[in-house]
């Protein structure tokens, strides 16, 4: 689905990724680990275009290193950045209908508007109010929603557990295994260790702008050397 190879990219002067390899298979879960500042945005960031990367990026087969972001998220991307980039002036029926591509009509894909309303009741009673009114889990959850009324074939979750209540954090990990289940790749970059090793079918580990360790969660789990120096505080 995703092979990436050999990708280095730069914010100016500073040489951020330096030789990133990494791979996701259909309908698989990866994470992606390591502290802050290591470059995993910025991997995210790289494959979706929206920073210059050096190397090869192929999804599908085909390389896609070098479009820009609208073109790969034409492609079967799609991202669900840190920040939660929502647009609070709409309501939530508005925001999820601009998830939707070119020339697609709601519930033409695997997803539909009210898949994400029987999903998520608290989106479906605040369908007609502004999204600025929403709670961040709710906020988070709309970008989440939004991206996948695309109907991509990969999706990319930045920190989508940052700042939530263990019961939100619930409902984002049932989210991501019905992603799977229906056929999605998916990378989620993360900071809990705990949800990514109980969800993922594989895991890497990134440590200053490169892979340090990839394996299984049972085997990150067997690799004390590893969490002291790339993941615990």
């Amino acid at each position: 689905m995703l092979e990436v190879t050999d990708m280095h990219a730069y914010y100016g002067k500073s040489h951020i990724l330096q030789g990133v390899n990494m791979s996701i298979n259909e309908g698989e879960i990866v994470a992606l680990l390591g502290r802050n500042g290591v470059g995993r945005s910025t991997t995210c960031k790289a494959v979706m275009g929206e920073v210059q990367p050096e190397g090869s990026v192929k999804f599908q087969g085909k390389e896609i290193a070098g479009k820009k972001a609208y073109e790969i998220a034409n492609l079967g991307i799609g991202y669900v950045p840190e920040n939660r980039d929502i647009f609070p002036g709409l309501t939530t029926r508005q925001n999820l209908t601009l998830g939707l591509k070119p020339g697609q009509k709601d519930g033409q894909g695997r997803w539909s508007m009210q898949n994400m309303f029987d999903m998520f009741e608290n989106l479906g009673r605040r369908a007609d109010v502004e999204a600025s009114v929403l709670s961040g889990g709710e906020q988070q959850m709309l970008t989440m929603c939004r991206t996948l009324m695309g109907d991509p074939e990969l999706v990319m979750i930045d920190e989508p557990t940052e700042g939530l209540s263990p019961q939100m954090v619930q409902r984002v990990a049932d989210l991501l295994k019905e992603i799977a289940s229906r056929g999605i790749a998916t990378l989620l970059v993360e900071q809990k260790l705990s949800i990514a090793l109980d969800i993922a079918d594989r895991v890497y580990v990134m440590g200053h702008g490169h892979m340090v360790f990839e394996g299984t969660p049972l085997e990150l789990k067997d690799r004390e050397d590893v969490r002291k120096e790339w993941l615990e505080v």
